[in-house]
């Protein structure tokens, strides 16, 4: 059952799908958040359902506007291509049409930009909606209609419930908190989405934390 007008309708957009443009846009949008700008080298892999329909249902044009982050009723969408080579983006795309385990329309997107590269793979899910599935081999299973943090930290007892802590000292309902972790004691990373804003100052004292080593703050999708 769709939950909203918006899940049964799907969002205003450019394109002749929302599972292979809007969620693409959508999909990029929140990656270049991740990696903190529009990146200058991108590395685009389609799998199965996308690995075969990509070009026909222009995925590869809606995956460089987002990048370019063009919102999803922006008419440049058609001719994103010829906007990237004018920014300097380069970008080639891949496609793997057999990958059992992974979402039918899922998407793993390289982007580097100066000494910066990051890995996010995300999921159409349909109608505009999507799942960020994992950021640098995290788990992480955050959709972007929330306020969503993530936090790189160094694995610590009581470093969850701590964040928790501060989160509700700052009125911050968490609505949903994937943690995930490379091994016991290593680095993890929280995924926290959140039913209201954070206040610039409690960001700021996280991140002056020893033990955390990135917060990243992502405003809901629909401002995207």
């Amino acid at each position: 059952m769709a939950s909203s007008v918006f899940d049964m309708i799907g969002p205003v957009m450019i394109g002749p799908s929302s599972s292979h443009t809007a969620g693409v846009v959508r999909i990029a949008r929140v990656a270049i958040r991740i990696l903190g700008s529009i990146p200058e080298e991108a590395t685009l892999t389609f799998y199965n359902s996308f690995a075969r329909t990509y070009e026909g249902h222009g995925s590869d044009r809606a995956i460089i506007a987002g990048l370019l982050d063009f919102k999803l009723d922006d008419t440049r969408i058609r001719n994103s291509f010829d906007y990237a080579k004018e920014q300097g983006l380069q970008y080639n795309f891949k496609s793997v049409g057999n990958a059992s385990t992974l979402h039918p329309n899922t998407i793993k997107l390289t982007l580097k930009s100066g000494d910066r590269q990051i890995e996010i793979v995300g999921e159409s899910r349909g109608g505009g909606l999507i799942n960020i599935a994992s950021v640098n081999g995290f788990r992480a299973d955050f959709s972007a209609q929330f306020h969503t943090l993530i936090i790189m930290a160094e694995d610590r007892r009581g470093s969850i419930a701590f964040i928790a802590d501060v989160l509700a000292h700052d009125d911050c309902n968490i609505a949903t908190m994937n943690v995930s972790r490379k091994g016991k004691h290593d680095r993890a990373c929280q995924f926290i989405e959140m039913d209201s804003d954070i206040r610039a100052i409690t960001l700021e004292y996280l991140r002056s934390l020893r033990w955390v080593h990135e917060v990243i703050y992502i405003a809901p999708e629909a401002s995207l």
